[in-house]
This record gives structure tokens, C-alpha cells and sequence, in this order.
């Protein structure tokens, strides 16, 4: 037997045992669940709790363990998100010549820095998020099974430029 006439039949016997009769499933309106779900661009809390719940789903896929937040790396990386802000670059040492480490140890972080993540965008969390996601490097940070805890903050400038800092450690 022909393989397209065969795979005619099996269509047919298939589509016989459809069911008939079905109501129309009602249409919905599209939502996008992230506009749904984002914080006021003026919570800073509510942001990195997202953040830290969006980085731990990610972490859970592959059987990382989940990251704690942690105030002291917090602070160090608002200090950072201001001060690439300052000079007006997005880069990992600070206008002093501080390194992510330098910056922790100011605030009392006695651990160990796994790594850092930085971006000067205009995108908001999940966007700034997903890029990192989508490059090895910035990946690598946030996906570090060795990390344990996390830092997260950004400054955002009055023409809506946000700066973006993101430690990891343990």
C-alpha cells in the first residue's frame, strides 16, 4: 500500500474519533503575564523579591538550590548601581578601583563572591533578567550551583535610565 494512501486512511479513522458537538471554547483576551505581575517602577522591594523569585524558578529547573537574599550584598550593589550611574559606564570596578568584593567587604560580607552581573538599560527587571540569561557569562552567575546568596539592586536616573547590579556568593 501506497505510504501516502496510507496516511490518508489513518487520518480519516482518526478524525472519526473525534467528538462532535463540542461548544466553542469562549475567546480571552491576551494578557501578558509579566505586565500582570510587575512591580511599581518606584518599588525597589518589590522588584528584587521578583527578581529573586524569577532567579530561583530558573535555579529550580536545573536542580540548583534556591539563593537567599542577602541585605550586606544588597548594599553593595546599590553602591555600585549609583556609582556606575556617577561615571556613566556600566563596568565591574568602581570609580574608587573597587572590585565586587572590595564593595561587599564594605558592607560587612565576610563570604565569598561568586560573581557579578551589571547592565545599564532602559529595560525593566525581567528584561534586564532575560539578557543576562540569554549570554553564558551572565548566565554562569546567576546559575552557579555553588552560589548561596544573592544581591540585587539598581539606581534609576531621572531620564529613566536604570542601572543594574546583581552579586552572587556564598
Amino acid at each position: 500500500m501506497n505510504i501516502n494512501v496510507l496516511a490518508m486512511v489513518s487520518l480519516v479513522v482518526l478524525g472519526a474519533c473525534m467528538p462532535r458537538n463540542l461548544a466553542p471554547v469562549p475567546a480571552m483576551a491576551p494578557v501578558d503575564p509579566a505586565a500582570a505581575m510587575a512591580p511599581a517602577a518606584d518599588d525597589p522591594a518589590a522588584i528584587s523579591a521578583r527578581v529573586l523569585q524569577q532567579v530561583n524558578i530558573l535555579r529550580a529547573n536545573i536542580g540548583a538550590p534556591a539563593l537567599m537574599p542577602n541585605p550586606q550584598l544588597d548594599a553593595a550593589a546599590a553602591a555600585h548601581s549609583r556609582d556606575m550611574s556617577a561615571q556613566n559606564r556600566a563596568w565591574h570596578w568602581g570609580s574608587d578601583g573597587s572590585s565586587p568584593l572590595d564593595r561587599a567587604r564594605r558592607q560587612g560580607f565576610m563570604g565569598t563572591i561568586v560573581g557579578e552581573n551589571i547592565s545599564e538599560t532602559y529595560e525593566n527587571d525581567m528584561e534586564t533578567l532575560a539578557a543576562w540569561m540569554s549570554t553564558r557569562d551572565t548566565r554562569d552567575v546567576i546559575m552557579d550551583p555553588s552560589a548561596s546568596q544573592l544581591g540585587f539592586a539598581f539606581f534609576r536616573e531621572p531620564s529613566g535610565k536604570v542601572w543594574w547590579t546583581l552579586l552572587t556568593a556564598r
